[in-house]
């Protein structure tokens, strides 16, 4: 059985998911435990945005290039 790839969340979902991370942790009742599980999703979260982010900036870099006139190229993802 062949396995399925997980599609990241959208941008918009993962900074939502992001912002309720934060603030349960501005609140500051949580257990140690529950906080430091809750900080490191936030942290992937955090990566996961700015890696979409970083992804629309350059697929926009290569639409503009092109003397001002915006000509889409073909976009290639490096794997970090």
């Amino acid at each position: 059985m062949a396995s399925k790839q997980k599609e990241p969340p959208s941008f918009e979902h993962g900074l939502a998911e992001l912002e309720q991370v934060v603030n349960q942790l501005e609140v500051g009742d949580l257990p140690l435990e529950q906080s430091l599980e809750l900080f490191e999703k936030g942290m992937k979260l955090s990566d996961g945005c700015r890696k979409q982010l970083q992804d629309a900036e350059a697929k926009v870099e290569i639409l503009l290039r092109k003397d001002g006139e915006v000509e889409p190229e073909p976009f290639e993802l490096d794997d970090e």
